[in-house]
């Protein structure tokens, strides 16, 4: 579907669009003639963010004023493609950045979610603008309708099997190599944690470990949260808190969302993505509140609550990244409400051991219009985990800081020596907005990209 919404050549029938600025706008009409001023004029006034469509003497679309906002991003460009009829458009005197913000806002803004209901789409192409890279606009799009769509697909068609799938479908594509532990395996391969929270569902629960990449390369690890449906086990959540919990896998459909994106780009590292995925499920051996459970760490955690179930899961395949030293650990994670209540559902929270690293992805994502706040890992709040039968609970003793006590319990298994980056996301849309449709979303995960790109070497086509 990508390819179909650009154009590599204008035709006769292309319309000109132009990106102006509100006073470089006003200027360029002063140069129309005299039935172009009045049309604008007669259909209101020039503002920031909006689509004018100007005619032809016949009645036929003749161009495009399209007002330049002054702070230009990808969401403010998606605005274009909304703002059009059907047809071919190509852009005018665009510079470079604007005309990729332009161009990943194109793409974005046409994505829908038909798997279960058709939709039409409108049949509007846009010229690939001067200097754009074209391969990374459409690499950036299909990492997010990546992600959109994994998170969107109900739980019955998006279980653990299906997240495994997606990696090893992946895997063949980029020449990746992908094993999948799956059940009982789990305990024999010191996976106990992940094993305790899936056991009780039907689907059985999984570790994907997909690897790729030249091993002399600096080694990255990402690891995403993959609760494919999170009914919050004995500790069973009311309906109205149950309702978007098929999207507690966004964690692992934002790793695999990057993964695309870095693999297809070939940026110089050794990759390896870590994916617990289980169903929380009740059933006669669920695992039960203040039961004790064993880690991959060695760590035992007392049961505060089966609701905080991500964490566990993380805690096994945080424990497994570590274990090859590499030189990055990321994980993304639809962990806490705590996290959505102090940055709300669009920003968000970032923890990190590594001011350097941390800075590097804030900036990034600001470039990216991705933007991401950090949150600190406060250590007195380690004693909010603190468990009188076991080394650490995974719920903390006071109902405030809930973001922050549960980075804190997967610091834990990280530790301090390897730089870290936890993200606390939301991955969905309430609601929808221009270039956002309600359902799915990645959040941050365009930021991350763009800091690895920084960090080993962007590439060229």
């Amino acid at each position: 579907m990508l390819k179909k919404l650009f154009a590599n050549r204008p035709t006769k029938k292309t319309v000109p669009v132009h990106l102006l600025s509100k006073t470089d706008a006003q200027k360029w009409l002063k140069e129309q003639s005299g039935a172009v001023q009045s049309w604008v004029r007669s259909t209101g006034a020039v503002r920031a963010g909006t689509v004018r469509l100007l005619p032809n003497e016949d009645g036929s679309l003749g161009s495009v004023l399209f007002i330049r906002e002054t702070d230009f991003d990808v969401w403010a460009a998606a605005r274009l493609r909304r703002g059009l009829p059907e047809g071919r458009y190509e852009l005018i005197d665009v510079n470079p950045t604007d005309g990729e913000a332009i161009a990943l806002g194109w793409a974005l803004e046409a994505y829908v979610f038909d798997k279960y209901k058709k939709r039409s789409v409108k049949k509007s192409e846009l010229v690939w603008p001067a200097g754009v890279d074209k391969k990374r606009v459409l690499r950036l799009a299909e990492a997010t309708y990546l992600v959109r769509d994994l998170i969107t697909t109900p739980a019955e068609d998006m279980g653990p099997a299906e997240i495994a799938a997606t990696a090893k479908k992946l895997g063949e594509r980029f020449g990746a190599k992908v094993s999948t532990i799956v059940g009982k395996d789990l305990l024999k391969k010191r996976f106990p944690s992940v094993h305790a929270v899936g056991r009780a569902a039907e689907k059985k629960p999984r570790l994907v470990d997909l690897q790729w990449g030249n091993k002399k390369h600096p080694k990255i690890t990402l690891v995403g949260k993959g609760v494919t449906f999170d009914s919050g086990g004995l500790d069973l959540k009311p309906a109205s808190s149950m309702l978007k919990m098929k999207k507690d896998m966004g964690g692992a459909a934002h790793v695999l969302g990057l993964a695309l994106a870095i693999m297809d780009a070939k940026l110089p590292v050794n990759l390896r993505v870590l994916v617990p995925t289980v169903e929380n499920a009740i059933g006669g051996n669920a695992f039960r509140p203040l039961d004790v459970l064993q880690t991959r760490k060695g760590i035992t955690v007392e049961v505060g609550n089966t609701d905080a179930e991500g964490r566990l899961i993380l805690s096994d395949a945080l424990t497994a990244a570590t274990e090859d030293s590499p030189e990055l650990i990321i994980d993304f994670a639809t962990l806490t409400g705590a996290a959505r209540v102090a940055l709300g559902t669009e920003l968000p929270a970032l923890f990190c051991n590594n001011d350097e690293v941390a800075a590097g992805v804030l900036e990034a994502g600001k470039g990216a219009t991705d933007e991401l706040w950090r949150m600190p890992l406060h250590q007195p709040y380690r004693r909010h985990l603190e468990s009188r039968v076991a080394d650490i609970s995974n719920t903390s003793s006071t109902r405030y800081g809930g973001a922050i006590t549960a980075a804190l319990f997967l610091q834990r298994f990280v530790g301090h020596e390897i730089p870290w980056v936890h993200i606390d996301v939301m991955a969905y849309n309430d609601g929808s907005r221009v270039g956002r449709p309600a359902g799915g979303e990645a959040m941050g995960m365009r930021a991350c990209f763009a800091y690895l790109e920084t960090r080993y070497g962007r590439t060229k086509g």
